[in-house]
């Protein structure tokens, strides 16, 4: 049976006879009226606020289309909020330009989607607490105060007046904002406490890794959800499966997503709190786990220990456990079967020798550089320059030690750091670019620190490191303009002249090691591409 606009069906025409009169009747005003009961609001919305001129900017407009399925609220709603928090900064872009009429626009269109993830919300069977009401009653009537202002703007042609509404539009958007952040984290917060009391009430693996599986992919919307997580009990949650035998098989889920926690400060007070860096130490030195399972951990030792994060220099517990956590990593360097594994127990290695010097007098007496001068021939094990730049991280920080210099010269050591001053990208991608800086300013350091033993700066000589660094000085290419690069080469040719100076031409001596290094830098930090 075939329907008709307004619900009708085929057996509702009148026969002949009843035609006339009805004819009368205009259908298309008829069906008019009855698409008023049909139609959704949102959609007339959004066709109301499209503009029909092409403008650059309209094809970045942000519908939310092959959104996820109704029942994965939590998805929906990080979806929903990336999109309003988007068009806020549009909104700001285009009232910075005078442009009104998008300004309108969008004030519009960021009202839909912030209607429809109130009710997406509230429709999740979530009912919202008394809180989050308040702050959607708010954040809605900013939506409609925006819209109108931006409306009557449109009619406004004197500027001075268009000034002072565009103080007051400004103002107004800074406060949706407001809103709209507050009501955003109220919502993700219930969201992540519902998680949380999940993995901690639950016996059942599947559940349990199922869950852990959405906080996990929280974690990599950002901090402030890494913070929300760390706030309601996660890192205590996940530290809770990380020891139980029957959940063995989750250890490495579970690890994976500390890590990412731990990438706060608050995440890695919790850890503080829980015990975790011994747990840690347990898993790393129980060899019954698999080493998935311990690479993880690993993972989680660098989060903690990264030098880059400053609160993690305050993280007492780790000197307790730190013995048996250094020997664990070097023993997962030297057995590691892949490339990944590798790195991750080095990066942790490398973030420890920075985290307390007592550390590199470990890995001396545990041969470790033996094991990492040998690692560097496995290609299995090292061939990316992510790897490379932990190994000489680790060997730049063991150089200061005296008995260093003799087990680099015993292992030909020298020779693997004059390979790496000639680290190069294979790609050509930002990070890996940076990473071959990296290897290559470390490398100079390390050969810096090591040319203090007479012995090492004479092998480093026979090698040719002096023609390599006064390349790398000289040829801005061969070091990508890294100045970091440049003042480690510098320092290195200066400590090797010092001791073998007849490896030097009198131009490079003139220009390289008599001036002051800053007045060497500036001269080749200038230079143009020439060897003269």
């Amino acid at each position: 049976m075939m329907a008709l606009p307004g619900g009708r069906h085929l057996d509702s025409i009148p026969l002949p006879g009843q035609r006339l009169h009805l004819l009368q009747v205009d259908s298309v005003q008829r069906w008019m009226e009855d698409l008023k009961l049909m139609t959704e609001c949102e959609c007339m919305c959004v066709l109301q606020a499209k503009p029909i001129s092409l403008e650059e900017d309209t094809q970045g407009d942000l519908i939310l289309a092959g959104g996820p399925s109704p029942g994965d609220s939590l998805q929906l709603l990080l979806k929903r909020g990336w999109v309003i928090s988007t068009e806020l900064r549009r909104i700001g872009q285009k009232l910075a330009q005078d442009r009104w009429a998008r300004v309108h626009s969008m004030s519009v269109r960021l009202t839909c989607h912030a209607r429809s993830m109130v009710s997406e919300y509230s429709a999740a069977n979530r009912s919202p607490s008394q809180e989050m009401g308040q702050v959607e009653k708010l954040l809605m009537e900013k939506c409609s105060e925006l819209s109108a202002v931006t409306e009557r703007c449109l009619q406004v042609e004197n500027e001075h007046v268009l000034k002072s509404m565009k103080a007051c539009v400004s103002e107004t958007l800074s406060t949706l904002g407001q809103h709209f952040g507050q009501l955003l984290e109220l919502a993700l917060t219930r969201e992540v406490q519902a998680l949380v009391r999940k993995i901690d009430s639950s016996d059942n693996i599947y559940t349990t890794e199922s869950t852990t599986g959405n906080l996990f992919s929280l974690t990599q919307e950002g901090a402030p959800l890494c913070r929300i997580i760390a706030k309601e009990g996660g890192v205590v949650a996940l530290f809770k499966v990380c020891r139980q035998d029957s959940f063995r098989c989750l250890y490495p889920q579970a690890l994976r997503t500390l890590a990412s926690i731990c990438c706060v400060e608050e995440g890695v007070h919790q850890l503080e709190k829980v015990d975790g860096v011994l747990c840690l130490a347990d898993i790393l030195t129980d060899d019954s786990h698999p080493e998935a399972t311990r690479a993880e951990a690993a993972a989680v030792v660098a989060q903690v220990t990264s030098p880059h994060l400053s609160f993690t220099q305050h993280l007492s517990s780790f000197l307790e456990s730190m013995e048996e956590i250094v020997t664990a990593l070097i023993k997962l360097c030297q057995e590691a079967s892949s490339g990944e594994v590798f790195l991750l127990a080095s990066a942790a290695l490398a973030n420890i020798t920075f985290f307390d010097t007592m550390a590199c007098e470990m890995l001396l007496q545990l041969n470790a550089i033996h094991i990492l001068l040998e690692a560097c021939s496995d290609k299995q094990r090292v061939d990316t320059p992510y790897t490379r730049d932990q190994i000489v991280t680790i060997l730049a920080n063991m150089s200061v030690l005296e008995q260093c210099a003799s087990d680099i010269i015993q292992e030909n050591g020298v020779q693997l750091i004059m390979g790496m001053l000639s680290e190069k990208p294979r790609s050509g991608t930002p990070a890996e670019v940076a990473a071959c800086e990296r290897v290559q300013q470390k490398a100079a350091v390390t050969l810096a620190r090591l040319s203090q033993d007479p012995e090492v700066a004479r092998e480093a000589v026979r090698l040719s490191c002096v023609s390599r660094l006064i390349e790398l000085c000289r040829s801005p290419s061969e070091r990508n303009s890294s100045d970091a690069v440049l003042v480690a080469c510098l320092a290195a040719l200066r400590r090797l002249a010092g001791v073998c100076p007849e490896g030097l031409q009198d131009s490079d001596f003139q220009q390289l090691v008599q001036p002051r290094l800053v007045d060497s830098f500036l001269l080749c930090s200038n230079m143009e591409e020439s060897f003269v």
